[in-house]
């Protein structure tokens, strides 16, 4: 008896799991798509050049000193003594470690940048979707710019939808 209750418990709420989920509306949206269309994403990537091109400004100068010390040191070693040369070449390898850690430096600080920049405008973009998605009553969204689903259900792009939203033609 106490098997059948199990049975009959199992195949009610694996018929009401399918009712529910047969209820779900799905639609897809290229959010990549929709960045690039979006004039905040423009002025983002214009202020994150500017930055970068300002730190590569700045560690050109390491690399003129490195160019200038390896001229120097190639110019005069033959007439230099042993100990001289280990210590240009000491300060030449110093001068390498600087250039790296500079370049790490930089692009740690054009990382955060960029997500201080483009940290608003994916959360405008997503807001919209969510807004979009439960306007049209769609119970999941599926992002089609990473390309990951194979096979997938029919369902809506939300594109036009949220651009008219966002006010983007």
């Amino acid at each position: 008896m106490k098997k059948f209750v199990i049975i009959a418990f199992v195949a009610v709420s694996g018929l009401f799991s399918a009712s529910v989920m047969a209820q779900s509306k799905i639609a897809h949206i290229n959010t990549q798509a929709l960045l690039d269309a979006m004039p905040e994403t423009k002025t983002a990537q214009t202020t994150l050049q500017t930055y970068a091109q300002s730190l590569e400004t700045d560690g050109k100068a390491l690399v003129e000193e490195y160019t200038k010390k390896m001229k120097e040191f190639d110019e005069k070693a033959a007439s230099m003594t042993d100990n001289m040369k280990e210590i240009k070449g000491k300060e030449i390898q110093d001068i390498q470690r600087r250039i790296e850690e500079y370049r790490n430096a930089a692009d740690q600080k054009i990382d955060a940048k960029r997500q201080e920049v483009l940290k608003p405008i994916y959360d405008k973009a997503r807001k919209a979707i969510e807004d979009v998605a439960k306007e049209k009553g769609y119970n999941y969204v599926v992002d089609s710019s990473v390309g990951v689903l194979l096979v997938s259900p029919a369902g809506d792009d939300l594109l036009a939808a949220v651009k008219t939203k966002l006010g983007i033609k």
